[in-house]
């Protein structure tokens, strides 16, 4: 059961972190801060839990791990479950913030508090594309960038943590690759990348997020696929059938 928690902690801790800087500070920080925290947050977790559970926690990287002869079969589902329950309490203790506090100030709504602030704020980092995306992305866009830069994450994962990578710097590696895959998809579609993350605010905003959600499931899942065939073949080895 280790495994597990550590999976839950890591996860809660990442959104917890990420989220809570939108939230509460995403104003002054802007995307940078925010991808920073993501980053930031992904460093410390894979130091603190990387030696108990490989410190995936995300479903796309728990893929990709799979997929690449990482992990057994038997603790994807339980990988799974550990991710979202922790990333669902992540953003109920900021729920919880929110609710208790009576000035917040979410976008161009000020003054918030109660339940309200804490709709505001779940609408505000849920994951979504066209009306819901800074850009207007569409969904084949959102899609598409949210494939690709999972990729980005999954791949750097699975060479980082490499037997013939250079021991101890896989942390600095993956954090980097999580907070430069946020500068790009933040603008897009709120930066998921992360199923468990999307899934979280989205069950608290309810209404288009969780109607939007299905993309953000399959896109990174898509990409961690992408992520595990790509890498077998760089790595001289037969990609998963």
């Amino acid at each position: 059961m280790n495994k597990y928690i550590a999976e839950f902690v890591g996860t809660l801790v990442l959104v917890l972190i990420g989220l809570g800087t939108a939230v509460f500070d995403g104003g002054n920080v802007g995307h940078l801060g925010i991808s920073l925290a993501f980053g930031f947050a992904l460093l410390a977790m894979v130091y603190t839990i990387g030696p108990v559970s490989g410190c995936h926690i995300n479903p796309a990287v728990t893929v990709g791990a799979w997929l690449a002869g990482r992990m057994k079969a038997s603790d994807v589902v339980p990988y799974f479950v550990a991710q979202i329950l922790g990333a669902i309490c992540g953003f109920g203790f900021l729920a919880l913030i929110l609710d208790g506090s009576t000035n917040i100030q979410i976008g161009s709504s000020a003054n918030l508090a109660g339940s309200a602030a804490v709709h505001a704020a779940a609408a505000a980092v849920s994951n979504g594309y066209a009306d819901h995306s800074a850009i207007g992305a569409s969904l084949a866009a959102a899609f598409i960038a949210e494939l690709l830069l999972t990729f980005v994450l999954v791949i750097t994962v699975l060479g980082a943590t490499a037997s013939a990578a250079p021991s101890g710097f896989a942390g600095l590696a993956i954090g980097i690759a999580l907070a430069i895959a946020n500068f790009v998809a933040i603008p897009i579609t709120n930066a998921s990348i992360n199923p468990a993350r999307s899934i979280a605010p989205a069950i608290y905003a309810g209404d288009w997020a969780l109607g939007q959600l299905w993309l953000f499931i399959v896109a990174p899942l898509a990409g961690a696929i992408l992520a595990s065939f790509v890498y077998r073949l760089v790595a001289g080895r037969a990609p998963a059938a």
